[in-house]
């Protein structure tokens, strides 16, 4: 199984980055990258939804996916029509919340609509109000990492996330199997021990490092990695908080009594939970990168 997760990884990496490459050259407007948002975002609320469904919980699909499509896309006016990326990425973040408060007011609205008896409505409302801040507004915010860093190099950023997310998945399963003894958290994830934990931390503060060591220079000429220091440092955090969105995954799972958010990949389970660390771990991303100098620009040099 440790054989196969790492060739599946090997190979759907790349294949993310061949799309980045593409949806790089076709402009700022980032149309690949919209498009694959909004395919998540029809998947993954399939797949939360079908998970909540237990008990007294019965989300609709339907307004959960169009809702969180709504924040995605109020999110990508702004890059459609303002050619300053400053004040596009301002304009973004505020459509956004509005996007994500009037999806609130209408999940409300759907509930007192239907109302017949008590028992019942606060928990649809609640599971439809977790779902599209899951589905929708998270990943809104992960998407933003690819203007974060300018329009032009904006993938440096949002693959600063990637790889050092899911190397931190890689690492901490790889140790957990390894060595991993002594568990985590016993009751919420039965196979995450402190070891692996450790090794999650360890693994996307090398990727990070690579990453920022061998990357910049293709994405922009002037452009190189920061001191090794502010690179391991946003690894090692992102490698923490994507071990908690894992935790956190776990936890829904969990409560409503399944191992995997569906039977997506062998060995890797649903959309959900390829998702969960990197979904987590994009709002920390976005406020390092404003936070810590990860880039530096190299002055040209005449002849």
């Amino acid at each position: 199984m440790l054989g196969w997760r790492l060739l599946v990884s090997v190979i759907l990496i790349p294949l993310l980055f061949g799309l980045f490459y593409l949806d790089q050259r076709a402009g700022t407007t980032a149309p690949y990258l919209y498009g694959l948002c909004c395919l998540i975002i029809f998947r993954g609320c399939w797949e939360l939804t079908q998970l909540l469904t237990v008990r007294n919980l019965k989300p609709g699909y339907a307004i959960v996916s169009l809702l969180s499509l709504l924040i995605c896309s109020l999110a990508w006016l702004p890059y459609f029509s303002d050619s300053d990326a400053g004040s596009a990425q301002e304009s973004s973040l505020a459509l956004m919340s509005v996007g994500f408060s009037i999806s609130i007011l209408l999940i409300f609205l759907k509930g007192a609509i239907r109302f017949q008896e008590p028992g019942q409505s606060m928990e649809n409302i609640g599971a439809e109000i977790l779902s599209v801040s899951y589905l929708g507004f998270l990943l809104a915010i992960l998407a933003e990492l690819r203007w974060v860093a300018g329009p032009e190099t904006g993938y440096l950023a949002l693959g600063s996330l990637i790889i050092s997310a899911k190397m931190g998945d890689i690492g901490g399963y790889t140790f957990g199997r390894l060595w991993g003894k002594k568990k985590l958290v016993p009751r919420l994830s039965p196979g995450k021990t402190w070891v692996g934990g450790f090794g999650a931390i360890f693994g996307a503060a090398l990727g990070s490092l690579l990453w920022f060591q061998f990357t910049p220079a293709l994405f922009n000429p002037l452009w190189s990695g920061s001191s090794w220091l502010w690179t391991i440092l946003f690894g090692a955090i992102i490698g923490l908080v994507g071990l908690v969105g894992d935790l956190c995954e776990s936890l829904i799972k969990r409560d409503v009594g399944k191992k995997d958010s569906a039977e997506l990949l062998p060995g890797f389970g649903g959309l959900l939970d390829l998702l969960d660390s990197p979904l987590y771990a994009g709002p920390v991303a976005f406020v390092l990168w404003k936070l810590l100098p990860l880039i530096t620009v190299v002055a040209a040099t005449g002849n």
